[in-house]
């Protein structure tokens, strides 16, 4: 298989293009460098086309290699036909690929193969070839003690054994059953036998059915860990008349060894071969094939769905260089306070208790009075969790009493902080400093940038994804590590303040060329110039090439290196200077002279129109931020826990992960509610991300609050109902030591959506 072509097939480009995106590829480009400067090869390829284009090659060149593995391998065997060859090389799946492989797959002896030990091939292939013999007849000439056939009854059931195998290594007959059970069968889930409160959290599928071929990612997930944690068994039916099916699947099958009546007496008995074949062979191979299906279409789409959350949440928008105060709220063991100057650097740390059991609500309001005042903080950012809104209160105030410290309060998501505050990068960064006080530098940091504070936590722990330990962890690492990397190079870095982790982002940058950069800037001062990269150790000409064109010098030697004009490209720049009579920082910002500019004039053997238009259009925004202006949620006031809400009350909230069966919001309750899809907009939604994304500030309507089972339904409509069933109240736990069963759930139309949809 030709790997490019196929490839432009599926992109509906031109072989040109992807012979060239292959090629840049192999000499280790990356998908930003080649979708920002090598447009001019690639034919103007996108990063999701580049992208969707890397995917396919890994996959397609991992099918080669199989595919050569399995070919050396038929051929040692001395069994490969010219037929056999070309079915193998045209195989497009690794599912095909491995039906073609199974009849000569090196295997443990199967009760075929010692029938054929035994002699008895000839037996099935006489009965498969003349139908008016008499089985039992027949098989009578093939009685032999010795090699283990007692009786005529023994040879046929050899004879049986060795045709099953052949209809079970069928790969067409394979491929048209998985295919005809793939449009038919129904996915039935039923609770384990005696496990029916333990599995209280899979209770919506206690008995459950549904369409194989539509049961959505989120709800094959959720089946499949049941079915690994052993509360619940997944069971597939062909067919909703399942018995009906399995006869007529035992006919198709029956076919292909050409027995479509009873006639002669061999029929009946091959019949029943093939009954056989299908019940104990095929569909034993299907149900597996299927649910295999089922999981890595499930999974695929969860890491999708994960991908697109993370690159809102990186992308969201940063508060700016401001003086920052982060406080991690705890309850008992205080709320922890860090505050960072402009540029995220570590100024003051403290600990203040003004909730249970110490109640030092005024002290703790004159802490942070002195730290606002001393500092000149601007924002103070508040972690959501445990005791958030106590916090949040606090702060309010301490605005209140101190209307001189003028600053905004803004709660922020803390997922994944605790891990930073525990990572080895934390411990080098604040080698003095106490685990618990790093997650507070790390809450202040994160509104100030989120994309540079987030990119030094593994993506997997950021929270914003579905189901996201189930599903294959490669391919998520694979496919979170290429959002963060888009998104870096989307935005551009400071090479004066990046950190080494999020420098590490950056196309072309190793771990060890990042960690270089930061020391040879600590030991002679801010860059001047990105020529000075070439002085640092380990950064050669390919890794500067790959990474110049997205780091950014601010108030150095040249304003283009504030710019994403790559300096390769700075010859065009000196071009437009000569012919527009104007210097550079005269020329930067002038739309109306640059909009005039023909940049066909400026065009080369190197650089096309696409490249210098890119240069023309940054020339007019250098160093443009792509991510939104800032804006914050202000929760109501009093509603801070499940237990203040009520049916119908109206609130402001953050959506903080989006799933394919609605969004999560943020109400300030500890607790996210679920906007099903269904009531995400007045009019139908088939993707929820064409309403909303991560870090999107929207107004809900409480419709049902259950606060036994901790579940919050919003809706967004303007006409949505409310529940009339009154909100249940948490239940009491301390019954003989024992957990307390767990309530009926509340019921109504949302009631039944999240029954079926929320599996968070």
């Amino acid at each position: 298989m030709d790997v490019n072509q196929r490839i432009a097939e599926e992109l509906a480009v031109n072989i040109r293009q992807v012979n060239a995106a292959v090629a840049l590829l192999d000499e280790g480009a990356t998908v930003p460098f080649i979708a920002r400067y090598r447009k001019e090869a690639t034919g103007g390829l996108d990063d999701t086309q580049l992208r969707t284009l890397e995917e396919r090659l890994f996959y397609l060149r991992e099918l080669n290699d199989r595919r050569a593995t399995i070919l050396d391998s038929i051929r040692g065997q001395d069994k490969l036909t010219p037929e056999l060859e070309l079915a193998i090389n045209e195989a497009d799946t690794k599912t095909l690929l491995e039906d073609l492989y199974l009849p000569y797959k090196p295997r443990r002896r199967t009760k075929a193969q010692i029938a054929r030990e035994a002699g008895l091939e000839p037996l099935a292939d006489a009965l498969l070839a003349d139908r008016s013999l008499i089985p039992e007849q027949f098989a009578a000439g093939f009685i032999d003690p010795e090699k283990g056939v007692a009786d005529h009854a023994a040879a046929l059931e050899g004879a049986r054994q060795i045709l099953m195998e052949r209809l079970s290594e069928d790969a067409e007959l394979l491929a048209e059953l998985r295919e005809r059970t793939w449009g038919k069968g129904i996915l039935h889930a039923t609770v384990t036998p005696g496990k029916e409160r333990e599995a209280s959290k899979f209770r919506d599928y206690f008995d459950y059915q549904e369409a194989i071929n539509k049961t959505p990612s989120h709800r094959a997930l959720a089946l499949l860990r049941g079915r690994n944690e052993d509360l619940l068994t997944l069971t597939l039916k062909p067919a909703q008349e399942e018995q009906q099916e399995h006869d007529l699947c035992a006919q198709f099958t029956a076919r292909r060894l050409g027995v479509t009546g009873t006639d002669k007496p061999a029929d009946a008995w091959l019949a029943e071969t093939a009954r056989l074949a299908w019940k104990i062979k095929l569909f034993t191979r299907i149900d597996l094939d299927l649910k295999m299906r089922v999981r890595e279409a499930a999974e695929q789409e969860a890491i999708r769905v994960f991908s697109s959350n993370l690159r809102d949440l990186l992308l969201a928008a940063p508060a700016g260089h401001k003086a920052t105060m982060g406080l991690d709220p705890g309850i008992r063991t205080g709320v922890k306070v860090a505050v960072v100057d402009a540029t995220g650097k570590l100024l003051a740390t403290d600990t203040i208790y003004p909730h249970p059991p110490r109640n030092a609500w005024h002290e703790s309001i004159a802490t942070l009075a002195r730290l606002v005042a001393k500092h000149q903080v601007q924002l103070v950012s508040i972690g959501n969790g445990t005791g958030s809104r106590e916090t949040d209160q606090l702060v309010a105030d301490l605005q209140k009493q101190h209307p001189e410290l003028r600053f905004s309060k803004i709660v922020v998501s803390e997922a994944g902080a605790s891990v930073y505050s525990a990572s080895e990068l934390a411990a080098k960064e604040f080698p003095g400093l106490d685990v618990s006080l790093r997650g507070a530098v790390s809450i202040a940091r994160r509104l100030q940038d989120p994309l540079a504070e987030l990119v030094k936590i593994e993506p997997k722990s950021i929270g914003v994804g579905q189901y996201q330990h189930d599903v294959n962890q490669v391919q998520l690492a694979r496919g979170l590590d290429a959002v963060v990397e888009d998104c870096v190079n989307a935005v551009g870095v400071d090479v004066n303040t990046a950190s080494a982790p999020l420098l590490k982002q950056v196309s072309g940058l190793s771990q060890s060329v990042s960690e270089n950069i930061v020391a040879y800037r600590d030991e002679h001062g801010p860059f001047a110039n990105r020529a000075q990269l070439k002085k640092v150790p380990r950064l050669g000409e390919k890794a500067y090439e790959q990474a110049a064109g997205f780091l950014r010098i601010t108030n150095g030697d040249n304003p283009l290196d504030a710019s994403a004009v790559h300096p390769e490209a700075y010859p065009v720049v000196e071009a437009i200077i000569k012919d527009t009579g104007k210097s550079i920082r005269d020329l930067i910002g002038q739309s109306q002279i640059l909009r005039r500019l023909d940049p066909a004039r400026y065009t080369d053997d190197r650089f096309g129109v696409p490249t210098v238009t890119d240069i023309v259009r940054e020339l007019e925004k250098p160093g443009r931020d792509p991510r939104p202006e800032f804006k914050s949620v202000q929760f109501k006031a009093g509603v801070e826990k499940i237990t203040d809400l009520e049916p119908g009350m109206r609130l402001n909230g953050v959506v903080t992960n989006v799933a394919n069966f609605g969004a999560f919001v943020d109400i300030g309750v500890h607790q996210d509610g679920l906007v099903h899809i269904s009531h995400l907009a007045d009019n139908f939604v088939k993707d929820p991300r064409e309403v909303v994304k991560a870090g999107d500030i929207v107004e809900v309507k409480v419709v049902e609050v259950d606060v036994e089972r901790q579940r919050i339904a919003l809706s967004m409509k303007s006409d949505a109902e409310v529940s009339r069933t009154p909100k249940r109240e948490t239940a009491t736990r301390k019954s003989q030591g024992k957990s307390a069963p767990p309530a009926p759930p509340i019921r109504g139309a949302m009631a039944n959506a999240l029954a079926n949809a929320l599996k968070k």
